[in-house]
């Protein structure tokens, strides 16, 4: 086995080892921190579960038709967050405290909570990293499932924590009796993605809600709802509501999905005021926010057509692609998220080559003795690109 850390990448600009590489453009930014393991085949282990196929095509493409593997929103940012974003630039030379307190004081409306639940940060991800360093320091356990979105696990390891995997269920949602049985008294957490990441999955909402008020009472539960705007109604499956009603629950969201600010970098997470503040103690997750990702987020907000043509667009991208890929005789999972995950009849990684090759980025992962490839939902015109590459390659 082979550990390379974050900062050897960083030096390099690239990940290169046993014949594979990995280049900014790939998505990197869905590639947890801290120590990346690699097996023999150049693949990454995330988890007991799930391993990540690196292409070698990537090390020297040229730049893609279709970027597909970050699961970006290809029509951000909103023509009001840019506008706002070039006015707000003419003051970068001040610190934004003001502007993000106005809109913490906006998004505590929206979510039905007071401001002192709301906790602001780079992206999501920062958050859900900080919360990993901040309930591991001491060690402990963390509960989630597996397959599932890595960078909070891979940082709570990284501190010393222990990682109890529960397997998805076959309808691929969370096994929510399984994960139950896995606490145990050095369980510092429980970490959900719902929806979920690789897999685009959702785990009912009622279920989930009993499951958070039942663990909650002994063990602290985040839910990472990344990908929930893209669900119409979106709002009645959030987990936000048990915060609001006191319950040590933690809610993430992002601006990188369907705001399309994934460069911007902004997201937040609600809690109880007095976790806020211990996770505050390690890091003021607003001095990483600029005056214009400030403006820009606030003006997203109001931008209420974007964000309803932005899912509209991606379920009907989305549709098209599910079904040209049922058509080639696969079986895409479920997907409530902007990709999509579906089954390759080929090894993984000469599927990326292939793939890359052809100047289409897409990921592909091994799980459940299955290789499988993980599409993002660009434009109409790149999911035709896709699917014409796609049908390339597998023939």
């Amino acid at each position: 086995m082979t550990h390379l850390t974050r900062r050897n990448w960083l030096k390099t600009g690239a990940l290169t080892l046993t014949g594979t590489a990995l280049l900014p453009h790939m998505g990197v930014s869905e590639i947890p921190r801290g120590s990346v393991r690699l097996n023999a085949q150049g693949q990454i282990l995330h988890s007991p579960f799930l391993k990540e196929y690196l292409p070698m095509a990537a090390l020297n493409a040229p730049a893609l038709k279709a970027k597909l593997n970050a699961n970006e929103n290809p029509y951000g940012p909103s023509p009001k967050a840019l506008e706002a974003l070039k006015k707000a630039s003419v003051t970068g030379n001040r610190y934004g405290w003001r502007e993000l307190f106005a809109l913490i004081d906006k998004l505590a409306e929206k979510e039905g909570v007071t401001p002192d639940h709301i906790m602001t940060g780079p992206g999501s991800s920062d958050l859900l990293e900080k919360v990993g360093m901040l309930s591991f320091i001491q060690g402990g356990n963390v509960v989630s499932a597996d397959p599932s979105y890595m960078s909070l696990i891979k940082v709570a390891e990284a501190v010393g924590a222990t990682w109890k995997p529960v397997k998805l269920k076959d309808d691929w949602s969370h096994d929510l009796d399984a994960m139950e049985q896995a606490i145990d008294s050095n369980t510092k957490l429980v970490y959900i993605c719902n929806p979920n990441n690789p897999t685009g999955s959702i785990t009912d909402a009622e279920k989930l809600r009993a499951f958070c008020k039942r663990v909650s009472a002994k063990v602290p539960v985040f839910v990472d709802e990344a990908y929930l705007d893209f669900i119409e109604g979106g709002e009645a499956q959030s987990m936000v509501s048990l915060v609001a009603e006191g319950y040590n629950v933690m809610v993430a969201r992002t601006f990188s999905k369907i705001h399309g600010m994934a460069g911007l970098r902004f997201g937040y997470m609600m809690a109880q005021p007095e976790y806020i503040e211990e996770v505050q103690q390690i890091t003021r997750g607003g001095m990483g926010i600029s005056q214009t990702t400030i403006a820009a987020a606030h003006a997203s907000l109001e931008d209420q057509e974007f964000l309803l043509m932005s899912r509209e667009n991606n379920t009907k991208v989305r549709n098209h692609v599910v079904k040209s890929v049922t058509e080639m005789g696969s079986a895409p999972a479920p997907s409530y998220t902007s990709f999509i995950i579906f089954p390759i009849a080929m090894e993984g990684k000469a599927f990326l080559d292939q793939m890359y090759g052809h100047q289409v980025g897409v990921r592909a992962f091994d799980f459940w003795s299955q290789d499988w490839c993980r599409v993002s939902m660009g434009t109409m015109e790149e999911a035709d690109i896709f699917l014409e590459t796609l049908t390339k390659v597998l023939s």
